[in-house]
Protein backbone atom coordinates (compact mmCIF):
# COMPACT_ATOMS: atom_id res chain seq x y z
CA UNK A 1 0.00 0.00 0.00
CA UNK A 2 1.63 3.39 -0.96
CA UNK A 3 0.55 6.39 -0.08
CA UNK A 4 0.01 9.81 -1.98
CA UNK A 5 -0.52 12.81 0.05
CA UNK A 6 -1.30 16.65 -1.56
CA UNK A 7 1.20 18.95 -0.60
CA UNK A 8 -1.33 20.64 1.84
CA UNK A 9 -2.01 16.73 3.22
CA UNK A 10 -5.69 17.69 3.28
CA UNK A 11 -6.09 14.18 1.27
CA UNK A 12 -4.09 11.00 2.10
CA UNK A 13 -4.49 7.91 -0.66
CA UNK A 14 -3.02 4.70 -0.13
CA UNK A 15 -2.92 2.90 -3.67
CA UNK A 16 -3.86 -1.66 -2.82
CA UNK A 17 -2.48 -3.93 -4.52
CA UNK A 18 -4.73 -6.74 -6.06
CA UNK A 19 -3.91 -9.57 -7.75
CA UNK A 20 -1.15 -8.08 -10.19
CA UNK A 21 1.14 -9.28 -7.90
CA UNK A 22 4.65 -11.11 -8.25
CA UNK A 23 3.74 -14.53 -6.94
CA UNK A 24 0.32 -14.74 -9.39
CA UNK A 25 2.53 -13.85 -12.59
CA UNK A 26 4.44 -16.93 -11.28
CA UNK A 27 1.52 -19.33 -10.60
CA UNK A 28 -0.10 -18.79 -13.75
CA UNK A 29 2.86 -19.37 -15.47
CA UNK A 30 3.85 -22.35 -13.79
CA UNK A 31 0.46 -24.07 -13.71
CA UNK A 32 -0.52 -23.20 -17.54
CA UNK A 33 3.07 -24.76 -18.63
CA UNK A 34 2.50 -27.44 -16.91
CA UNK A 35 -1.38 -28.02 -18.00
CA UNK A 36 -0.48 -27.57 -21.61
CA UNK A 37 1.88 -30.49 -20.91
CA UNK A 38 -0.37 -32.98 -19.62
CA UNK A 39 -2.99 -31.92 -22.30
CA UNK A 40 -0.76 -32.49 -24.91
CA UNK A 41 0.69 -35.87 -23.79
CA UNK A 42 -3.09 -36.95 -23.38
CA UNK A 43 -3.58 -35.82 -27.17
CA UNK A 44 -0.29 -37.31 -28.19
CA UNK A 45 -1.34 -40.40 -26.54
CA UNK A 46 -4.41 -41.00 -28.18
CA UNK A 47 -3.54 -39.68 -32.10
CA UNK A 48 -0.38 -41.49 -32.02
CA UNK A 49 1.07 -38.27 -33.03
CA UNK A 50 3.62 -36.86 -30.95
CA UNK A 51 3.07 -33.23 -29.85
CA UNK A 52 6.19 -33.34 -27.17
CA UNK A 53 9.43 -32.67 -28.66
CA UNK A 54 11.23 -33.68 -25.51
CA UNK A 55 9.06 -36.95 -24.64
CA UNK A 56 7.28 -39.44 -26.01
CA UNK A 57 3.87 -39.76 -25.27
CA UNK A 58 2.71 -41.78 -28.21
CA UNK A 59 3.67 -44.70 -25.54
CA UNK A 60 1.13 -44.36 -22.86
CA UNK A 61 -1.65 -46.49 -23.10
CA UNK A 62 -4.71 -43.67 -23.71
CA UNK A 63 -7.08 -45.26 -21.43
CA UNK A 64 -6.14 -44.69 -18.16
CA UNK A 65 -2.79 -42.83 -18.29
CA UNK A 66 -3.12 -40.70 -21.07
CA UNK A 67 -6.66 -39.78 -20.62
CA UNK A 68 -5.41 -39.09 -17.04
CA UNK A 69 -3.13 -37.07 -18.42
CA UNK A 70 -5.31 -35.02 -20.18
CA UNK A 71 -8.14 -34.89 -17.71
CA UNK A 72 -5.12 -33.11 -15.93
CA UNK A 73 -4.27 -31.02 -18.32
CA UNK A 74 -8.17 -29.84 -18.27
CA UNK A 75 -8.43 -29.12 -14.88
CA UNK A 76 -4.85 -27.37 -14.75
CA UNK A 77 -5.37 -25.11 -17.96
CA UNK A 78 -9.15 -23.77 -16.09
CA UNK A 79 -7.23 -23.16 -13.44
CA UNK A 80 -4.65 -21.18 -14.87
CA UNK A 81 -7.23 -19.41 -16.98
CA UNK A 82 -8.85 -18.38 -13.90
CA UNK A 83 -5.36 -16.98 -12.41
CA UNK A 84 -4.61 -15.11 -15.75
CA UNK A 85 -7.97 -13.50 -15.86
CA UNK A 86 -8.12 -12.86 -12.05
CA UNK A 87 -4.41 -10.96 -12.97
CA UNK A 88 -5.87 -9.19 -15.85
CA UNK A 89 -8.84 -7.75 -13.96
CA UNK A 90 -7.16 -6.66 -11.38
CA UNK A 91 -9.05 -8.02 -8.70
CA UNK A 92 -8.64 -6.73 -5.39
CA UNK A 93 -7.19 -3.49 -6.83
CA UNK A 94 -8.10 -0.36 -5.89
CA UNK A 95 -7.16 2.77 -3.25
CA UNK A 96 -8.43 4.10 -0.11
CA UNK A 97 -9.16 7.99 -0.14
CA UNK A 98 -8.85 10.31 2.73
CA UNK A 99 -10.43 14.15 2.36
CA UNK A 100 -10.28 16.10 5.51
CA UNK A 101 -10.93 19.11 2.83
CA UNK A 102 -14.48 17.67 2.53
CA UNK A 103 -15.10 15.00 4.83
CA UNK A 104 -15.16 12.11 2.91
CA UNK A 105 -13.48 9.09 2.42
CA UNK A 106 -13.63 6.60 -0.33
CA UNK A 107 -12.61 2.96 -0.50
CA UNK A 108 -12.31 1.64 -4.37
CA UNK A 109 -11.77 -2.03 -5.27
CA UNK A 110 -11.93 -3.52 -8.35
CA UNK A 111 -13.87 -6.89 -8.52
CA UNK A 112 -15.26 -9.36 -11.07
CA UNK A 113 -16.44 -8.30 -14.33
CA UNK A 114 -20.86 -7.45 -14.30
CA UNK A 115 -22.61 -5.23 -12.69
CA UNK A 116 -21.10 -4.88 -9.43
CA UNK A 117 -17.40 -4.55 -10.89
CA UNK A 118 -16.65 -1.46 -9.49
CA UNK A 119 -17.09 -1.69 -5.42
CA UNK A 120 -17.08 2.03 -4.02
CA UNK A 121 -17.89 2.70 -0.50
CA UNK A 122 -18.27 6.70 0.61
CA UNK A 123 -19.06 8.20 3.78
CA UNK A 124 -17.99 10.89 6.11
CA UNK A 125 -15.19 11.24 8.29
CA UNK A 126 -17.12 12.11 11.05
CA UNK A 127 -18.46 8.91 10.82
CA UNK A 128 -15.52 6.89 11.26
CA UNK A 129 -14.97 5.85 15.18
CA UNK A 130 -11.69 4.61 14.74
CA UNK A 131 -8.81 2.67 12.85
CA UNK A 132 -8.98 -0.96 13.73
CA UNK A 133 -5.71 -3.35 13.72
CA UNK A 134 -5.97 -7.18 13.80
CA UNK A 135 -3.01 -9.49 14.44
CA UNK A 136 -3.58 -13.09 14.53
CA UNK A 137 0.22 -15.36 13.65
CA UNK A 138 0.26 -18.88 13.55
CA UNK A 139 0.13 -21.18 10.58
CA UNK A 140 -1.74 -18.89 8.47
CA UNK A 141 -1.30 -14.99 9.82
CA UNK A 142 -3.58 -12.32 9.63
CA UNK A 143 -2.52 -8.75 9.85
CA UNK A 144 -4.91 -5.83 8.65
CA UNK A 145 -6.25 -2.27 9.07
CA UNK A 146 -10.03 -2.22 9.41
CA UNK A 147 -11.78 0.94 9.58
CA UNK A 148 -14.59 1.16 12.07
CA UNK A 149 -17.66 3.68 10.85
CA UNK A 150 -20.98 4.22 12.64
CA UNK A 151 -23.75 2.03 11.42
CA UNK A 152 -21.49 -0.68 8.95
CA UNK A 153 -19.38 -3.69 9.46
CA UNK A 154 -15.30 -2.99 9.91
CA UNK A 155 -14.58 -1.90 6.36
CA UNK A 156 -10.74 -3.40 5.37
CA UNK A 157 -8.17 -1.54 4.01
CA UNK A 158 -5.20 -3.49 3.40
CA UNK A 159 -4.43 -5.95 0.68
CA UNK A 160 -5.57 -9.90 0.86
CA UNK A 161 -3.41 -12.55 0.59
CA UNK A 162 0.29 -11.28 2.24
CA UNK A 163 0.47 -10.11 5.49
CA UNK A 164 2.01 -6.94 5.92
CA UNK A 165 4.77 -6.40 8.49
CA UNK A 166 3.98 -5.95 11.68
CA UNK A 167 6.29 -2.37 12.09
CA UNK A 168 4.37 -1.87 8.59
CA UNK A 169 0.63 -2.41 10.22
CA UNK A 170 1.87 -0.41 13.12
CA UNK A 171 3.04 2.99 10.76
CA UNK A 172 -0.14 2.49 8.53
CA UNK A 173 -2.41 2.69 11.76
CA UNK A 174 -0.68 5.44 13.50
CA UNK A 175 -0.29 7.42 10.58
CA UNK A 176 -4.43 6.89 9.57
CA UNK A 177 -5.76 7.15 13.09
CA UNK A 178 -3.16 10.54 13.05
CA UNK A 179 -4.23 11.67 10.07
CA UNK A 180 -8.13 10.93 10.43
CA UNK A 181 -8.36 12.55 14.34
CA UNK A 182 -9.92 9.15 15.56
CA UNK A 183 -8.44 6.56 18.06
CA UNK A 184 -6.37 3.46 17.69
CA UNK A 185 -7.77 -0.42 18.62
CA UNK A 186 -5.70 -3.03 18.69
CA UNK A 187 -2.00 -2.55 19.10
Amino acid sequence: MTAQTTPTSLILRKEILGSRRFSNYWWATIISVGAIGFLLAGISSYTKVSLLPFAEPTKLIFVPQGLAMGLYGAAGTLLAIYLWLSVIWDLGGGYNEFNKQTGDIKIFRWGFPGKNRKIELNFKASDVQAVKATLREGISPKRSLYLRVKGMRDIPLTRVGEPLALSELENQAAELARFLSVPLEGL
